[in-house]
C-alpha cells in the first residue's frame, strides 16, 4: 500500500504570499487614514469628551 502526501510547507516565498502582504498594507494603511480623518473633524471639546487631544491623534492612529 502506499500513501500520498498532501500537505505542503509555507515557507516557500509565493506569489500570493507577496499579493496577500501587499493589500494587508494597503487596508491598513487605509484603515488608519480614515481613522486619521475622522478623529482630525472632531473639534477640540469632542476630544476632550473621549479623554484625548490633538497631540494624541497620531499615536493613536500609528497603534491601529
Amino acid at each position: 500500500m502506499s500513501a500520498f502526501e498532501t500537505t505542503r510547507t509555507t515557507a516557500s516565498f509565493t506569489f500570493q504570499n507577496l499579493a496577500s502582504s501587499v493589500v494587508a498594507s494597503i487596508a491598513s494603511w487605509n484603515d488608519a487614514r480614515v481613522t486619521r480623518n475622522a478623529l482630525a473633524k472632531l473639534s477640540d471639546r469632542e476630544l476632550d469628551d473621549i479623554g484625548l487631544c490633538r497631540g494624541d491623534l497620531e499615536f493613536i492612529v500609528a497603534r491601529t
